[in-house]
């Protein structure tokens, strides 16, 4: 005689959640030329959640222009020259709605962005989810956020990187600099030196 388990097993609960959930997410990076801006859109419905999280890898002072306009055209939210954003926001009508990355206010320099989409399809609650279901959900929403957290410390460690780089590379021109000026300012003090005490004689 088999005996079946009374509730299913763990890792049944743990996918069926996860395809309640319907969590998706992706990852971009993007070069903006001087002047220019680039934008994306989403199909979203009343309650879905979606999260934008963008980091200016190289370029410029390491800004861009960043804003989220709902399907009427409405700005919902506007940041202005900033290296790093995170915006969550809940849909409150269908829709396409539309964010856009500007380096517009730059005339010369490009700007390389990394940025990452992520969103929860809404599911409403009708009392019967399991406790666990509610827990994996928030570990899912908090895995994200680690998720985040590790690309933004990996655009962060490229930018440093590339800062030591070019400021390795001034100091060393710059001492190159220096001991050319030194050997030209002791050579003309030895000539100077040497007309100064050398006598003239008139023949």
């Amino acid at each position: 005689m088999v005996l079946l388990p009374s509730r299913p097993p763990l890792f049944l609960l743990f996918l069926a959640s996860l395809l309640l959930l319907s969590s998706t997410a992706r990852a971009h990076m993007i070069e903006l030329a001087a002047g220019k801006k680039e934008c994306f859109f989403e199909d979203l419905h009343a309650e879905d959640k979606m999260t934008v999280t963008y980091q200016v890898g190289g370029g410029g002072h390491l800004d861009i222009d960043f804003w989220l306009k709902d399907p009427n055209s409405k700005i919902i939210y506007n940041q202005h020259r900033n290296p790093t954003g995170t915006f969550t926001f809940t849909s409150a009508i269908d829709g396409r709605y539309q964010y856009c990355f500007s380096n517009e206010m730059s005339t010369v320099s490009p700007k390389t962005v990394s940025f990452n989409v992520h969103g929860v399809i809404y599911v409403p609650d009708d009392g019967q989810t399991a406790p666990i279901e509610r827990e994996i959900r928030a570990l899912a929403d908090s895995l994200q956020d680690v998720k985040d957290e590790q690309e933004y410390i990996v655009v962060r460690e490229r930018v440093h990187r590339n800062t030591a780089e070019s400021t390795n590379s001034r100091v060393k021109y710059w001492s190159i600099f220096q001991g050319a000026a030194l050997m030209l300012v002791c050579a003309w003090q030895v000539y100077y030196l040497k007309a100064f005490f050398e006598v003239k004689r008139v023949i």
